[in-house]
């Protein structure tokens, strides 16, 4: 193997090795979902359909932008378990914010909160969802309480507060009022759909806009986490926070900052899920993703330590997550079930990757010192 693919391989062996699980999910599946008297050969497995190739890239974009979030989080050497929870009160207050008052439960709170046209309730999601993740972040970073707390009351509170205001029922976005149609297209179209404002075939039709916000949302954040000054700040605080700190790094405002991503991406990919869905059950929107969501992270290469992780690495996490959840599902496997089979692969993804970077050294060590004891 030439010198610098070895070094680029080794550099990212995490995501080297993530994403061949990937490829061996997707074959794996290709091959199993096959009709035998369908005919067509590969093209005639029921993954490669266009229709579920479509719905894994939708739940991909929805998941990889929370994942994101939580991943920056977990290389500051945190944990945010509020995820879930934040998108069912969001969901919630979303919906709340573009129906009328008399469509809502009788509480006087909620019928208090005026109707907004749906761009502007679309910004206050936004921002409400951004400054609860900065409050995470203030007191993790400034007042020093241990994240893992401070996000399990988050989760504990705000899918109560969810159902206290949703009357424990369900929000449907039928009740609005207003013309949702463009909203529709934006959070459960296609690019070709949005472009076009038609349902029709073609390649960007097939791409929803769910995974477009995710490309555009790595992108800046890869180049915002790899690329910048405050990037290197995070990494430094996951890794040694004391020592970041004497550095001259402000590492809780560092910390706090991350947790406002966070809250941020939680808050971004609130809007297209409720669309999606059409409505917010406040018992079980949103239900276990937190736990995706770190998995995704880890599976991608963040360190629950701290100071390791890559976005590119997020994204293959997420991929991996998605892709078999629809395995479990097109083979037919008891629902009751699914959860078990994607726990026992996260976990051999994981201790393969553990056992898999020792692996990489001693291969490349053993493959350096051959180098350098042959004959020139």
């Amino acid at each position: 193997m030439p010198d610098p693919l070895r070094k680029f391989v080794y550099a990212h062996r995490r995501e080297v090795g993530m994403l061949a699980l990937l490829a061996i999910l997707v074959a794996f599946t290709t091959l199993k979902t096959i009709d035998p008297n369908g005919g067509g050969g590969l093209f005639g497995s029921r993954f490669l359909l266009p229709d579920n190739l479509k719905n894994i890239a939708r739940l991909i974009g929805i998941y990889g932008v929370f994942s994101i979030g939580v991943g920056i989080v977990i290389i500051t050497s945190g944990i945010d378990l509020s995820v879930g929870s934040l998108m069912a009160l969001l969901g919630v207050a979303f919906l709340f914010l573009i129906t009328p008052p008399t469509s809502r439960p009788d509480i006087a709170f909620v019928r208090s909160i005026p109707e907004v046209a749906w761009p502007l309730a679309i910004v206050l999601i936004l921002l409400l969802g951004t400054a609860i993740g900065y409050l995470h972040g203030a007191l993790v970073g400034s007042l020093k309480l241990q994240a893992f707390v401070v996000t399990l009351c988050g989760l504990l509170s705000y899918r109560g507060l969810a159902r206290f205001y949703a009357n424990d029922t369900t929000v449907n976005l039928t009740d609005s009022k207003q013309d949702t149609e463009l909203l529709r297209r934006l959070g459960d179209g296609s690019l070709g759909e949005l472009l076009s404002g038609e349902r029709t075939g073609g390649f960007l039709h097939s791409v929803p806009m769910t995974f477009v916000y995710l490309l555009v949302i790595a992108a800046v954040a890869g180049v915002f986490l790899h690329r910048s000054v405050f990037g290197r700040y995070i990494f430094a605080a996951g890794r040694n926070e004391t020592a970041t700190r004497y550095s001259g790094i402000n590492t809780g405002w560092v910390i706090a900052f991350a947790y406002l991503i966070a809250g941020f991406c939680t808050a971004f990919a609130s809007v297209p899920f409720v669309v999606y869905t059409g409505s917010v059950q406040p018992s079980t929107h949103g239900v276990f993703f937190e736990l995706y969501a770190i998995a995704a992270a880890v599976l991608g290469g963040c360190s629950l330590r701290g100071g390791e992780g890559s976005v590119l690495g997020i994204l293959i996490g997420t991929a991996i997550l998605i892709v078999l959840r629809n395995m479990v599902n097109l083979l037919g496997y008891p629902t009751a079930l699914s959860d078990a089979i994607i726990g026992a692969v996260i976990f051999a993804g994981v201790l393969a990757d553990q056992h898999g970077a020792t692996l990489f050294r001693k291969l490349f060590s053993r493959a350096g010192a051959t180098k350098a004891s042959s004959p020139r």
